[in-house]
């Protein structure tokens, strides 16, 4: 008697289990919409209004989220320029003219990882744990809305 029981019960679990999952599923896409909606109006507004940072962890944290944007802004431009030459060219591209685009690409996204890097050490030293690990999570999410967008306007090389 006590095994049908316990297996309706474990059933029932993970019933509710899925249907939370499924739950949050939703309201993570709802969330990565709102996020890329707050981001487009002011990124380091919306940064400021999700921390609620102390004064004196303002003054730590946001020299290091300037550097890092800095970072940022040069690494997009590198790789807007990267794909204007890449979709902007009327002329089938050369396997030699892929080959240097693609070193050249992965070559920006190593940079963004090595800012990434200094950014999340220097985040972590000005922040406690749980506000540094937060905000790297935000920033984590903005870039992926980002790199979303701009993938999704980016066609592939033919």
């Amino acid at each position: 008697m006590k095994k049908p029981v316990a297996a309706f019960l474990f059933a029932a679990a993970m019933l509710a289990m899925t249907t939370a999952m499924a739950e949050d599923k939703i309201a993570e896409v709802t969330d990565m919409q709102a996020l890329r909606a707050a981001v487009r109006s002011g990124k380091k507004a919306f940064v400021t209004s999700t921390l609620t940072l102390t004064d004196a962890e303002s003054k730590k944290f946001w020299p290091a989220y300037d550097t890092y944007q800095r970072h940022l802004d040069v690494t997009n431009r590198a790789r807007t320029i990267a794909a204007e030459q890449l979709i902007g060219s009327d002329k089938p591209v050369s396997e030699l003219y892929a080959r240097n685009m693609a070193k050249e690409l992965i070559a920006i996204d190593e940079a963004e990882v090595k800012a990434r890097r200094a950014l999340h050490n220097a985040v972590l030293k000005a922040l406690p744990a749980k506000k540094a690990a937060r905000y790297l999570q935000l920033e984590a999410k903005i870039r992926a809305v980002q790199a979303y967008d701009v993938a999704a306007t980016i066609p592939l090389v033919k």
